[in-house]
């Protein structure tokens, strides 16, 4: 197949399914679907105007429909310097990675006809491809429905280009949305063309046939080499070798338990990626996050989402990542009653931020900068998460935003210094929250621990289990609180 040299480059297509990604996760403190598909709405146009980006401000939003249930999304955008291109972008994975693969309710398959073909898609691509086709935007001027809508907005454009772009989750849904739309009926003649990335399979040899026959106006199914994702179901075994040097190595959990438990999720079915052309990205795994690279599970599956992630990609097509949601880096004071003035730390802040603890909704807070917020405690009980949202995402929890009502101060450890030695080393173990009597465990080793001050403890490194991985985590228990684990608390036996 020749593509159109006039074709849209991997960048603008994968910017387009990025910024599918906005506003995904719903407020902690609870939304309506309305609410939080206006918040998506708007943070989609922000991110469509956004000349910084691959698209550089020539796309406009022209539908979009959400799910009953959030759990899938879709836009259609129209590019609007006179290129006569548009494009129908499904929505990725909302949660985990290895979640989603799990999700996918693939050891059943049932038949997708199409074109007056009928070939085999695993059950959940079919759930997720019927609530795709099923969404409505009542709000657009183009229609309701998703092929409704298209219809209307290629009567004026003749011969136009509709690319169908997703990745993850959503490239996997955009093989068989792309089927589907080239099999409809128009009267203007359009062409059609995929662009996916990090796509998981949808169907059988028979889907991946049927997808190759078609004369698609281009085919883009772009894998970054070290992204587990885009494995499945095929060839999942591969990943039992991962990663290469500087690691992080998979340990026998992730070689014995977890990878052979996801791959038996498919059961006797063979899925089958479509064939395409286009380069593997990142072949000698030269991209890859450095603050995970110890042979932990914690860090194989912490690499897993930095290797899957949109960022990862746009950076391996060298282009330009998107502002991100918020992100919480610290709060101050961590303990506090209702009413207590809290300062919230962090990045990707702005006038329209909402604060949440746990799921009970703080009043608006005051932006101080695009760094900083302060709130009010609203009324509470227990230890809560602190987290922002605005149009263009909800944080993550962290563990240094957690503000507990009435005390005492949550424990976290924050490092561990050096983070490898022999039997009877001294470590020094950074954190918060370490006021009283703790007890510092390496894996589930008790270790002696001398209290230093509220955020430092000396330990004497413990005599490592032969049962347990050489790394290790380092946690530290007071207070009735036990630290969570986290790749800044892992700790190396090299002896």
């Amino acid at each position: 197949m020749t593509e159109d040299p006039n074709a849209l480059p991997p960048g603008v297509t994968m910017t387009l399914a990025a910024i599918a990604a906005t506003g995904a996760v719903p407020r902690p403190s609870g939304e309506a679907l309305a609410v939080q598909k206006q918040r998506i709405l708007d943070g989609i146009v922000q991110q469509l105007s956004d000349r910084s980006l691959a698209t550089q401000g020539n796309w406009q939003l022209a539908w979009l429909g959400l799910s009953p249930d959030n759990a899938n999304m879709a836009y259609i955008a129209k590019e609007t310097t006179g290129s006569n291109q548009f494009a129908v972008v499904v929505r990725g994975t909302v949660g985990n990675e290895i979640d989603t693969m799990e999700d996918l309710d693939v050891g059943t398959v049932v038949p997708f006809t199409v074109g007056g073909q009928s070939v085999s898609v695993s059950k959940g691509a079919m759930t997720a491809f019927t609530q795709v086709v099923a969404m409505t935007d009542e709000s657009s001027e183009a229609g309701p429905g998703l092929v409704q809508a298209l219809a209307a907005l290629l009567k004026p454009a003749p011969g136009a280009t509709v690319y169908v772009v997703g990745h993850s989750l959503g490239g996997c849904i955009a093989t068989m949305l792309a089927l589907y739309l080239q099999a409809q009926t128009w009267n203007d003649s359009p062409q059609f063309a995929v662009s996916t990335f990090a796509a998981p399979t949808a169907g059988l040899q028979d889907f991946a046939n049927l997808f190759n026959s078609v004369k698609w106006a281009v085919y883009q199914g772009y894998v970054n080499k070290y992204d587990i994702v885009p494995l499945a179901w095929a060839s999942l075994d591969t990943a039992t070798g991962w990663y290469p040097t500087p690691g992080p190595a998979a340990t026998p959990a992730v070689k014995d338990i977890l990878i052979p438990g996801i791959k038996g999720l498919s059961g006797p079915n063979q899925y089958v990626q479509p064939t395409t052309t286009a380069p593997t990205l990142n072949p000698d795994y030269k991209a890859y996050n450095p603050k995970v690279v110890k042979s932990s599970t914690e860090d194989f599956l912490a690499q897993i989402g930095f290797q899957h992630a949109n960022p990862t990609y746009l950076k391996l097509l060298n282009s330009p990542v998107p502002a991100p949601a918020p992100v919480v880096d610290s709060i101050s004071p961590r303990v506090g009653a209702p009413g207590t003035q809290i300062t919230i730390t962090g990045s990707g802040f702005d006038s329209e931020s909402m604060v949440d603890f746990g799921t009970v909704p703080g009043v608006p807070p005051n932006f101080v900068s695009d760094t900083q917020l302060t709130a009010i405690a609203p009324a509470g009980v227990g230890v809560v998460d602190v987290r922002v949202t605005n149009n263009l995402g909800t944080s993550p929890a962290v563990p240094l935003g957690q503000f507990a009502y009435g005390g005492p101060e949550p424990v976290v450890v924050t490092g561990i210094v050096p983070d490898n030695g022999k039997l009877g080393a001294t470590v020094t173990i950074n954190g918060v929250g370490f006021n009283g009597t703790p007890t510092v465990y390496f894996g589930n080793r008790t270790a002696t621990a001398t209290p230093v001050s509220p955020t430092q403890i000396k330990a004497t490194v413990p005599l490592p289990d032969p049962l347990q991985p050489k790394t290790v985590d380092v946690r530290v228990r007071v207070n009735g609180y036990l630290s969570p684990t986290a790749p800044v608390d892992e700790f190396t036996h090299t002896g």
